[in-house]
């Protein structure tokens, strides 16, 4: 498969046109910020794909798949354990 194939998902976004700087948020801002980012991902018909796509790829910053960094590492270590 090739990447532009792996990617065909992105269109189906939620977030799709929206200021992509929501998903972004500074380290040091309120958690309601955060949680509007993730109130996109909640009604995301692609969710899942977006966040493995995070995982797979070692996304360091922002908001994918309605998780954080610091939930993306959990997942990444449970499934350590689990394997």
């Amino acid at each position: 498969m090739t990447v532009q194939a792996s990617l065909t998902w992105r269109k189906q976004a939620a977030c799709r046109g929206m200021n992509t700087m929501i998903f972004y948020p500074d380290p040091e801002c309120p958690e309601e910020d955060i949680l509007s980012a993730k109130s996109v991902c909640e009604q995301c018909p692609v969710r899942e794909a977006c966040l493995e796509h995070a995982l797979a790829n070692r996304e360091r910053y922002g908001i994918w798949g309605g998780a954080s960094e610091r939930e993306r590492r959990r997942i990444i270590r449970q499934r350590r354990k689990s394997a």
